[in-house]
């Protein structure tokens, strides 16, 4: 079949990609000349394991386009994908939907035959119906379905979680464009992945409503491991205690500094907006927003606890930048509280990051970004593990020892031991753990 997909950030260049690894020929559409340049120069705009060779593969079996003239791959295109933006708009805290009106608006102009045009942006509910109103309103005569197929990619996993989905949810009540939908999904059928097919409105709420789910998770064993610093339990132990249960299950239950990242702070708050709108209280996701922001400032204040109340003067190492390992995501990363706070306290910052220290020097000032975790290390007074990257989980310990002004880290990620640390001899704290 044939795909267009407008967009080529996170979302649309995965999907897009991994559409044509499918079998199916694609043409990624973006206005940004440079970033089509790029990409038609083999250079890849974000971080992702694995997609640079799988975009070089698909590009060099004539399966994978990129333009920034939309015309020609809309015209041929079985099935048109949104793939855009939808930021938090400033303000208010609604999604920002104009870069998705004006796809829609675009495509209207370009169809030509019975199209599927599909929202994979996360939008909120009820954006499907402006979507074909717009395109109505634009072209009477295109003959059109939207529908609704919210992703659910993680960052630093999105080939496999696209490849092996848990599911596909598709939005639509038309016949014809659930057998597009089904076709371009056939590869997963031997998988045996469910696809899920609702009214379009449930299908934009179901992404909503999973990423806030998973939001709560986090929160709640970070208030757990709280409390558990405060009645001498241990947060891994009591996360592994209730994860067995299979009513629970044990993702996304590991106590840290907080959630980031592209989805869930914009996609709770967008919920929260949508349910006010609506009249209908969301208290618990209400408080989740607020209990996360909170947590963030939280860690930094646990450094300078450490420190003994006073970070002036004091070099702060920070390893790990990205709000989580294997992607370059800065957004909402809880690093940037971490920094900004103890900044406000008198610390000096040095920092490492495998893939995020560019977008972090665009966020932040004043940080010595350095070449590796060592050199972050170097002359520092207290050494903060703030993303948990495999190569910070067997540092040589020796030598950060000696590195080290004094051997002092806070562990914000729970990667070490506290008995094995202190046998090294060295000062450490973690998040939630007593022992």
């Amino acid at each position: 079949m044939r795909v267009a997909m407008i967009g080529t950030g996170y979302v649309g260049l995965v999907s897009g990609t991994c559409f044509a690894d499918f079998g199916h020929i694609v043409t990624c559409i973006d206005k940004d000349a440079s970033k089509i340049d790029a990409l038609n120069n083999g250079q890849i705009p974000i971080y992702e394991p694995g997609l640079q060779d799988l975009v070089a593969k698909n590009v060099e079996e004539n399966r994978l386009f990129f333009t920034t003239d939309p015309a020609q791959a809309i015209k041929e295109a079985d099935a048109v994908f949104i793939a855009v933006g939808t930021p938090t708009r400033r303000g208010d805290g609604h999604a920002d939907l104009s870069y998705v009106y004006a796809a829609a608006e675009e495509i209207a102009g370009l169809v030509d035959g019975f199209t599927v045009v599909v929202t994979k942006s996360t939008v909120p509910v009820g954006t499907g119906d402006e979507v074909e109103a717009i395109i109505q309103r634009t072209r009477p005569d295109a003959d059109v379905a939207v529908v609704s197929n919210p992703e659910f990619l993680r960052e630093g996993a999105a080939i496999n979680d696209f490849k092996r989905p848990d599911r596909v949810v598709v939005g639509t009540e038309n016949d014809q464009a659930v057998e597009v939908m089904q076709e371009l999904y056939r590869p997963l059928y031997l998988n045996e992945t469910p696809i899920i097919v609702t009214k379009r409105r449930t299908s934009e709420l179901i992404k909503y409503a999973a990423n806030a789910f998973l939001a709560v998770k986090i929160t709640f064993i970070n208030e757990i491991a709280d409390l558990c610093e405060k009645v001498g339990a241990n947060v891994q132990e009591v996360s592994r205690g209730i994860g067995l249960d299979n009513r629970i299950g044990s993702k996304f239950l590991h106590a840290g500094p907080g959630y980031g990242g592209s989805c869930f702070p914009k996609d709770t708050l967008a919920l929260s907006k949508i349910a006010a709108d609506a009249g209908s209280d969301l208290k618990i996701v209400d408080s989740v927003i607020e209990v996360n922001s909170d947590r963030k400032k939280k860690m930094a204040q646990k450094v300078i606890d450490f420190m003994g109340g006073d970070v002036q003067g004091k070099t702060v190492a920070l390893l790990g930048l990205a709000f989580k390992p294997n992607t370059d995501d800065m957004r909402e990363a809880p690093s940037i509280d971490i920094v900004q706070k103890l900044q406000e306290a008198g610390a000096l910052i040095r920092a490492y990051d495998p893939a995020g220290m560019e977008e972090a020097s665009r966020m932040m000032s004043d940080v010595l970004f350095c070449d590796g975790p060592y050199h972050a290390i170097e002359n520092a007074d207290v050494a903060v593990i703030v993303t948990e990257w495999d190569q910070f989980r067997a540092l040589d310990l020796d030598r950060v020892k000696t590195l080290l002004k004094a051997p002092k880290i806070v562990d914000l990620r729970n990667i070490y031991k506290a008995d094995y640390m202190s046998s090294r001899g060295f000062e450490y704290t973690s998040v939630g753990r007593s022992y």
